[in-house]
């Protein structure tokens, strides 16, 4: 069996697709917000290539095929931000003030933590762009000589936070304005959180779109300049 798997061209892409689907099926079911998808599959996929003494490299090997289509998924997102254009004209200076700011949050909270618990400047550079797209903070990491599959493993898990608890911690601070909802799950949870966002309402989702490719520009910039301060 393990031979079988290990060879299979589509073992990576099919055990990938059943996982997220089954995340998909009990979120439906249970209506829990810890059933997020993502993060089913992720559980699903671990135990699979566990109980099947599967390696990573046998699973990325057809896993891969998935990870092509990262890139063109997120630029598939200015699609609701093109239906929201006239919103964003009479609304850019808050939405730019809101982007920036969740940035330099997410940067100078990394600073402070690294600060406290005595991070090398390895991992500081590492963490820097947790609250961005995958695909430019895979980049940043690389670029800044932090360690890239930690990276990703921090990115996934602050998506996956901010999809679970961002509605929750909107509804506690009364933030009730739609534009501001999306501007910070984008900022802050990046694609994750903007599949979160787009359940929420239309012009949510719209500007969390909006928010990664910005917040991901900025970070780029941003995480150069705070490197430099550990």
């Amino acid at each position: 069996m393990k031979e079988m798997l290990s060879n299979s061209v589509f073992f990576g892409v099919m055990v990938s697709i059943l996982a997220y689907e089954l995340g998909v099926l009990l979120k439906k079911k249970l209506k829990l917000a810890v059933c997020n998808p993502l993060l089913i599959s992720i559980v699903v996929v671990m135990l699979i290539l566990a109980v099947f003494h599967v390696d990573y490299e046998s699973y990325e090997a057809g896993a891969k095929l998935l990870s092509y289509l990262l890139t063109p998924a997120t630029v598939c997102l200015a699609i609701p931000l093109y239906e929201q254009i006239e919103l964003l004209k009479h609304n850019v200076k808050a939405i730019m003030a809101g982007i920036i700011s969740g940035v330099l949050t997410s940067l100078i909270s990394v600073f402070a933590m690294a600060a406290v618990f005595g991070f090398s400047h390895e991992e500081y550079v590492t963490l820097l762009p947790k609250s961005i797209t995958t695909a430019i903070g895979m980049g940043v990491s690389d670029e800044l000589g932090g360690i890239v599959t930690i990276t990703v493993a921090v990115i996934i898990v602050t998506g996956i936070f901010g999809n679970v608890i961002g509605e929750h911690v909107c509804r506690l601070f009364r933030i009730e304005e739609p534009v501001a909802k999306g501007i910070a799950m984008g900022s802050a949870s990046h694609a994750i959180g903007t599949a979160k966002a787009m359940e929420m309402g239309e012009i949510e989702g719209a500007m969390s779109s909006l928010s990664i490719a910005v917040a991901g520009l900025l970070t780029v910039v941003g995480a150069s300049v705070f490197a430099q301060f550990l």
